[in-house]
């Protein structure tokens, strides 16, 4: 019986070869990422915002609370952008005096709506969903929900709108 010779040089040229054909095939995969290219939910980072903010619905207001269980108004805004990588002030006056202003028509999902309750001074703050419809931790004894800025009491103490996002 006759066993064929192989040359360790052309055996190790084709293992070679393989080796760089599988390189190479691998090397034009990308990392899986969630959704389609473009998709507003992978891109739009007011969208991640606002979903993160809407994750905390019926979580119960506390006074200084920033997440992930409880929340006061300027700790949910926090925590949400926090979430998506970015880093807020804490206080909604601060919140305020951060953001870049934006006309009330011209709000988009994940923009800030702010307000003054008890002082003259910015003290509390939401996170606008869309169809003059924010999400907020509205006061002790409350829970994270949805208001609208249409409503009497809410439309009566808006001081304005900003963007923290770029």
């Amino acid at each position: 019986m006759m066993v064929p010779v192989v040359r360790p040089s052309r055996l190790f040229a084709a293992r070679s070869l393989l080796l760089a054909a599988l390189l190479a095939a691998l090397a034009a995969c990308t990392p899986f990422q969630r959704g389609l290219p473009g998709d507003p939910e992978v891109t739009d980072r007011g969208q991640a915002v606002l979903r993160v903010a809407e994750s905390r619905l019926g979580a119960p207001y506390r006074y200084g609370g920033s997440g992930p269980d409880a929340f006061d108004c300027s700790g949910l805004v926090a925590y949400a952008h926090g979430q998506v990588g970015v880093a807020v002030p804490r206080t909604a006056a601060q919140q305020f005096a951060a953001a870049t202003p934006v006309e009330r028509r011209d709000l988009r999902p994940g923009d800030l709506v702010f307000f003054r309750l008890a002082s003259r001074a910015v003290s509390h703050v939401g996170i606008y969903a869309g169809d003059n419809r924010f999400v907020h931790a509205p006061q002790s004894g409350g829970h994270v929900r949805i208001a609208s800025l249409d409503d009497d009491y809410y439309r009566r103490h808006f001081v304005g709108a900003g963007r923290l996002l770029p």
